[in-house]
């Protein structure tokens, strides 16, 4: 019969063979420190070689996280508050006090997110024309148009607003020129840009596209009630079918007679 090969003693076969031979209970308890010797003194090399870079990702990470939870809350706080703030200059407005709403909105129009800030520019410039002072709130408007911080809706708003208040200075051609490129439908401010470009064209006598500029106008859903029936009466008078239902009739026909 062949005979089995020798299996190579282990570390553990060579420690028992120093003992008893026997598997005795103090054998075992001393193979069983050994092993627990061989461990700690493996975690204890691997901590030496490894624990200060992994320590310095770990404190790295936790000092991260607190940065970015810290920046949340403060964001929040600070946009909280100057919600409050524009809500304030709102009211003012509405209650007709313009010195009031414009020294509420200062500290937004300086220092405040971008929207903040384009917003309290934009109502800044309103009071202006509000007072009558045209100049100052078409520079005004001219100012948010060319910040390119400012949200590009805001900034398509202050130009229609500031070729408005400049119409008859920079004429007809200019006009349309400037607001055409909004002036379709699909753009946010389709309806307002296109009545001023509707204008623009009467003035040159271009009746047939003001016509159909006011007819589309009319029957712009998002566009607000009253500049839907502005448009409806001048699509009218300009020989345009801009009526689509008979309700729309019924709230035409008041306006113009």
């Amino acid at each position: 019969m062949a005979l089995r090969p020798d299996r190579p003693q282990t570390r553990s076969d060579q420690l028992a063979a120093r003992g008893d031979g026997q598997g005795s209970p103090q054998g075992d308890a001393f193979l069983r420190e050994v092993d627990d010797a061989l461990r700690e003194d493996q975690v204890f090399t691997a901590l030496q070689r490894y624990g200060k870079p992994v320590g310095a990702l770990i404190v790295a990470g936790l000092l991260g996280l607190a940065g970015w939870l810290w920046y949340q809350n403060h964001s929040n706080t600070v946009a909280g508050e100057q919600g409050e703030v524009l809500t304030k200059a709102l009211d003012q407005l509405e209650a007709r006090n313009l010195k009031g709403a414009s020294g509420e909105l200062a500290p937004l129009a300086k220092d405040s997110g971008d929207g903040y800030r384009a917003t309290a520019k934009l109502l800044d410039a309103g009071i202006l024309a509000e007072q009558g002072k045209t100049d100052e709130a078409a520079k005004a408007f001219a100012a948010v148009a060319a910040d390119p911080d400012a949200p590009q809706v805001f900034r398509d708003l202050a130009t229609i607003r500031e070729v408005a208040l400049t119409f008859d200075k920079i004429g007809p051609e200019k006009v349309i020129e400037r607001l055409k490129p909004l002036a379709v439908p699909g753009n946010a401010w389709f309806a307002s840009a296109g009545e001023v470009v509707g204008t623009a064209y009467l003035k040159q006598g271009k009746n047939d596209l003001a016509g159909a500029l006011f007819g589309q106008i009319a029957k712009e859903k998002t566009a607000p009630d009253s500049l839907r029936r502005r448009a409806r009466q001048m699509a009218g008078l300009l020989g345009v079918d801009a009526v689509e239902d008979v309700s729309e009739t019924t709230l035409a026909a008041p306006a113009a007679q």
